[in-house]
């Protein structure tokens, strides 16, 4: 297995997969029985809200990072194995978080789980430089498209600036006939290929339906790239799916709460091995039919 447990999930340019690869990378090692979190560090333009069926009322990062609230009641479980500490999606919220903390949650959040994801906000910022150096590695996300890659050199750059070490780049939407080649893009870059998604209509069908693609359609191309990029960059053994693995029948099952829900005390509940201390002993999952809202909105010009 690989030292590394925490990578940022970063990219230049919005709109190039970086949600939807934190996802699947994410669901991919829970399905081998990976513990893993999903922390959503883009505190202005929150893209994993969706995920939790938030209320005005309800816990995110930026409480924790205002000093409100702790991890714990920030944290949200997605499906067995896998859980989401979003963020807001008020600006006022936003004006009163600490991007400074940023550093004890990844910690914490460390050593409770096998893997850490966290989702990097696109563009240039305090809090997006500051996770590029809080990670073990950064996976940098891009198109194959020209804006997109320069975009991508820049995330290069405030990477080396924060310390941080770049473990290479993922290319999403790849067709034949690419405008670059993937040995010039890695040459502009000076970043090695990790791995490739191609275009897949199954992407978008995912994100309106809520399920993961790797869930939803897991013998399609890219559902399979997605799968075997996580297991090449964390040197899981992760499973092929076989002919007979339908996403009807094999996607989490995942029930709707009410968003304010505090946590259950009842001694009955089957303590999981997903989230953090007592997490997922409340019934606080996620609700999967916001999931499309929270990734179309990040990635709208897909």
């Amino acid at each position: 297995m690989s030292h590394e447990t925490v990578y940022a999930i970063a990219s230049g340019k919005g709109g190039v997969g970086k949600t939807t690869t934190t996802v699947n990378l994410g669901t991919a090692l829970a399905e081998a029985g990976e513990r893993v979190a999903v922390l959503d560090a883009d505190l202005g333009m929150a893209n994993l809200a969706g995920f939790v069926s938030l209320t005005p009322d309800s816990t995110t990062l930026h409480d924790v990072l205002a000093g409100d609230a702790s991890l714990d009641d920030a944290t949200y479980r997605l499906a067995d194995d896998i859980v989401a500490v979003p963020s807001g999606t008020s600006l006022d919220d936003y004006a009163e978080t600490s991007p400074e903390g940023l550093r004890e949650v990844v910690d914490d959040l460390r050593s409770r789980f096998d893997y850490v994801f966290i989702d990097v906000g696109a563009g240039i910022s305090h809090e997006t430089v500051l996770p590029l150096g809080l990670a073990d590695a950064v996976v940098l996300v891009s198109t194959p498209e020209p804006a997109a890659v320069h975009d991508t050199k820049k995330t290069v750059e405030l990477t080396d600036r924060a310390g941080g070490e770049v473990a290479g780049l993922v290319l999403t939407r790849t067709r034949e006939g690419s405008d670059l080649s993937h040995d010039e893009i890695a040459d502009r870059l000076d970043a090695s290929v990790l791995g490739s998604v191609p275009e897949d209509p199954a992407a978008r069908d995912s994100v309106y339906a809520g399920t993961p693609l790797v869930v939803f359609e897991p013998e399609g191309p890219a559902a399979v790239a997605y799968r075997r990029l996580a297991a090449d960059l964390t040197g899981v053994d992760i499973d092929e799916p076989t002919a007979d693995d339908g996403a009807d029948d094999d996607a989490p099952e995942v029930t709707v709460p009410d968003a304010d829900r505090t946590r259950s005390d009842d001694s009955d509940s089957e303590s999981s091995a997903t989230g953090p201390t007592d997490a997922d002993d409340d019934g606080r999952e996620a609700a999967h039919d916001d999931v499309s809202s929270a990734i179309t909105e990040a990635e709208s010009d897909r």
